[in-house]
């Protein structure tokens, strides 16, 4: 069973959540909270898996519990579900330890597989937040030096090409007849050869690397 606790600072939208992710298969919804300070008691005191969290909201936002929360509950994680897509937005809450960020425009079926991504340690993003991640990494002056690939495996340079792509780890395992595991493995070996702290960055080496072309 996966434990949810929903956070947003709209009643009505708190409580639509509630009911959406409470009809979900194999998930629990363990309390609801109005605002970031809430959420961080709730938590403390329910120890969810995953936290939905609202990004702007009053007291103490979405980005500042996602930092209590990663710090207090390390395996706790949080997906991030808000109505921004904007750069100001999703770097901040990627920076504080979100694993997930989705828009309120995401259908139940998009929301499910985030949580359960998220739950077994992925990272997923809504692909428009991807492309405006990306375009916003790509756009940033790179050093003068050209990223050195030798160090990756073949396979290695295939999964990154594929993470560039937009691909989440499923979506690698299933196209390369890999185990879970395994993907998690190169990635792994790809982000402490390549220096990534992340995805983003991830993408943004393979993109410097010639591995793949960024989107128009």
């Amino acid at each position: 069973m996966i434990r949810v606790l929903v956070v947003d600072d709209q009643r009505v939208v708190r409580d639509g959540l509630t009911m959406l992710v409470g009809l979900i298969d194999g998930v629990e919804v363990v309390g609801a909270a109005g605002d970031g300070a809430e959420a961080v008691e709730l938590a403390t005191a329910e120890r969810p898996d995953v936290v939905l969290m609202d990004l702007r909201m009053p007291h103490t936002d979405g980005v500042s519990a996602t930092t209590q929360l990663r710090a207090l509950l390390p395996e706790t994680r949080v997906l991030v579900l808000t109505t921004y897509a904007d750069e100001a937005s999703i770097l901040p809450a990627l920076r504080a330890g979100a694993a997930g960020y989705l828009t309120k425009d995401a259908s139940a079926e998009e929301i499910e597989t985030a949580i359960r991504a998220v739950h077994t340690g992925q990272t997923h993003l809504d692909p428009a937040v991807q492309q405006q991640l990306v375009a916003s990494m790509v756009a940033q002056p790179t050093a003068p030096s050209t990223p050195d690939v030798e160090g990756l495996t073949a396979r290695e340079s295939e999964v990154l090409t594929l993470i560039a792509a937009g691909l989440s780890n499923a979506e690698i395992g299933a196209k390369l007849v890999l185990s879970n595991a395994t993907i998690k493995t190169h990635i792994n070996r790809i982000f402490a050869k390549i220096g990534a702290r992340d995805r983003a960055q991830a993408v943004r080496y393979a993109y410097q690397a010639g591995l793949a072309t960024p989107p128009p």
